[in-house]
């Protein structure tokens, strides 16, 4: 090529440089197979490792948050861990409550007014049965959420995840009550890292789920997983993100979820 022509040459080339750097842009930005990444609070052990991997491939997820016994006898949710959450709400990571003792639904009672069979795992009254109040439930529910405001300096979503997603129509009527709307989880997102390792390794987890998730489903991991003796994050998490990236997947918290937008919205 003459040597004039080159200055032309390296134009054209900058361009379509460009031009395939934006449409990349625009993709994103348009979200065509969107999943939602969650995680639930743990031991967090793993928590400094799996915001080093979301950081690292860009991507927002909404974390769901309770006062769970940590490896350093704290809880998830104390002064210790707060400039951990604050550094993810600067990253621009939607938070949500889990209830604040990690309140596991038992049953309702019977009765006009309703009330719940509750045990916490978290806090003082870890491993005791309790009869709670629809108001009582709701105080655990918007405990956690003012505490992630406050560690955090970000309001948290109106949403909650009941531990073990286990609820009944009454409790999320009682829920929604007091401003919360429970969020679960899609069937190929249940991520699997509370399985056993022995049975469900890594890879094979890793596998079932590139193979398995769909466009608009939520996914659920937590911050460290007591029983399990091969942590699944941050092993799985990144070759997951890059799987589901090359299949043309991307990511986005639940405050653009088409079934909660509606009801952040309404609910500021």
């Amino acid at each position: 090529m003459p040597s004039a022509d080159r200055p032309v040459r390296r134009r054209l080339v900058a361009g379509l440089l460009a031009f395939c750097v934006a449409g990349s842009a625009v993709a994103q930005a348009r979200c065509d197979k969107p999943l939602y990444l969650t995680f639930d609070t743990g031991h967090m052990g793993v928590a400094p490792l799996i915001a080093e991997v979301l950081k690292r491939q860009d991507v927002r997820v909404t974390f769901f948050g309770a006062a769970e016994r940590t490896l350093t006898d704290g809880d998830s949710l104390d002064n210790q861990w707060a400039p951990w959450w604050k550094a993810r709400a600067a990253e621009g990571h939607e938070f949500a409550s889990h209830t604040y003792d990690h309140v596991y639904w038992r049953g309702d009672v019977k009765g006009i007014e309703p009330q719940f069979r509750v045990r916490p795992s978290a806090g003082g009254l870890a491993g005791r049965e309790f009869t709670w109040s629809a108001a009582k439930y709701c105080e655990n529910i918007q405990k956690a959420s003012d505490r992630i405001g406050h560690i955090t300096g970000k309001k948290p979503l109106p949403l909650f995840r009941a531990p073990g997603g286990k609820t009944s129509p009454k409790l999320l009527a009682a829920a929604k009550t007091c401003g919360f709307e429970h969020v679960g989880w899609a069937p190929a997102g249940f991520l699997g890292d509370e399985l056993p390792s022995e049975t469900f390794p890594n890879d094979k987890l890793l596998q079932q789920a590139l193979d398995r998730i769909q466009p608009g489903d939520i996914l659920l991991a937590h911050l460290g997983i007591w029983s399990r003796k091969d942590p699944w994050a941050p092993a799985v998490l990144e070759p997951l993100i890059v799987g589901l990236k090359a299949k043309g997947f991307c990511f986005e918290t639940l405050r653009a979820h088409p079934a909660y937008r509606a009801w952040i919205a309404a609910h500021p």
